[in-house]
């Protein structure tokens, strides 16, 4: 028990840490524009990547097509350091506590997605504190110049290109992402359409 105990206490500081990590939001979000579209993608890749994590038993969370490839787990919580990163350098200060090394000390299934949902909590509402005159600020980016325009595509590139993997790994599992279940479902209620007939 003692080693349980100590083993969850490094996750539920992180998870504390995590619940402190949402910047302000702005007093309305943005209707038009490109915080708009951002916000609406996002609305699309959180979804799809919530529900895939929530479809995948909490056993493979540790899951790893090969040595040195990160696992399951370690695939969300890049996804969630990855959205404090980037939008520290669209200039919101990420939170005391976000690191690194979350990639590898958070594992378990709820505590992933709910790191998950913290990250995207925090990149919602610092996209949207972000007025459309600061899009075009300039911004060094891993050597590149950019601007905070550029660092919220990348940030959405970032995100969608870890989705694409995670479905990738779900298949791998056998697990069918929830949507296409849904929509495989959705199908089969159809009834089938009778032949036309010939005249």
């Amino acid at each position: 028990m003692k080693r349980i105990a100590s083993a969850l206490v490094p996750a539920a500081l992180v998870l504390t840490t995590l619940a402190l990590a949402v910047p302000p939001a702005a007093a309305e979000a943005p209707t038009k524009g490109f915080r708009a579209e951002f916000l609406m993608q996002q609305a699309g890749v959180e979804k799809e990547l919530l529900s895939l994590a929530e479809a995948t038993p909490a056993a493979k969370f540790s899951w790893r097509p090969a040595e040195g490839v990160r696992s399951v787990s370690e695939v969300y919580m890049h996804i969630a350091g990855g959205n404090y990163l980037f939008l520290g350098f669209a200039g919101v200060k990420s939170p005391d506590g976000i690191s690194p090394a979350m990639e590898k000390d958070v594992t378990d299934k709820a505590a992933v997605i709910e790191a998950m949902k913290k990250s995207f909590a925090h990149l919602r509402a610092g996209v949207e504190s972000i007025s459309d005159a600061d899009l075009d600020k300039p911004v060094k980016l891993f050597g590149h110049e950019t601007t905070v325009r550029g660092v919220l595509l990348i940030a959405a590139t970032h995100e969608h290109e870890h989705l694409g993997q995670s479905i990738a790994y779900a298949r791998m599992n056998g697990i069918v992402p929830p949507w296409t279940a849904a929509r495989m479902a959705k199908a089969a209620e159809k009834p089938a359409e009778k032949p036309a007939e010939k005249k």
